[in-house]
């Protein structure tokens, strides 16, 4: 399955990744309009300080403890991707609490959000990889470590 992969040597810290997700998840034509003056709501996001910097979002892991422990069943799979009914969440945010990596928030309406691959806004592949000046993000298949 192709996921996001992060290499934190070529992160320039710059935060696109962020503007580019919030807009390509805002559902507007433009980004001025999308996120201008606005608070930004993006999936994934730019962490560290310094010199070292690195994004983070979900890693749609195998077996993931947010689904085991959303209580509405909000969270589930398609295709590998794990995705949330934002109509079923009740804003418990088990979900948040639960993911080791962090990757799941609570949303600007009270419920959970995450990465789900650009998949519901039609861009083709994640936003943050296309937007990526230095491709420190990248959306492609690799083998699994064993």
């Amino acid at each position: 399955m192709k996921r996001v992969y992060v290499n934190e040597d070529w992160c320039l810290g710059c935060h696109l990744c962020e503007y580019n997700c919030a807009f390509a998840n805002s559902g507007a034509r433009d980004m001025v309009s999308a996120l201008k003056g606005k608070a930004i709501h993006p999936r994934i996001r730019v962490e560290g300080e310094g010199d070292i910097t690195y994004a983070v979002s979900c890693r749609h892991c195998k077996d993931p403890l947010c689904i085991r422990g959303c209580i509405s069943g909000a969270l589930h799979k398609e295709n590998g991707t794990v995705c949330i009914d934002r109509d079923k969440c009740v804003g418990c945010l088990t979900c948040v609490l639960l993911c080791p990596y962090g990757a799941v928030l609570p949303g600007p309406d009270g419920a959970a959000m995450k990465c789900e691959l650009c998949l519901k806004n039609s861009c083709g592949e994640p936003a943050c990889a296309a937007g990526c000046p230095n491709r420190a993000i990248v959306y492609e298949e690799r083998e699994e470590a064993k």
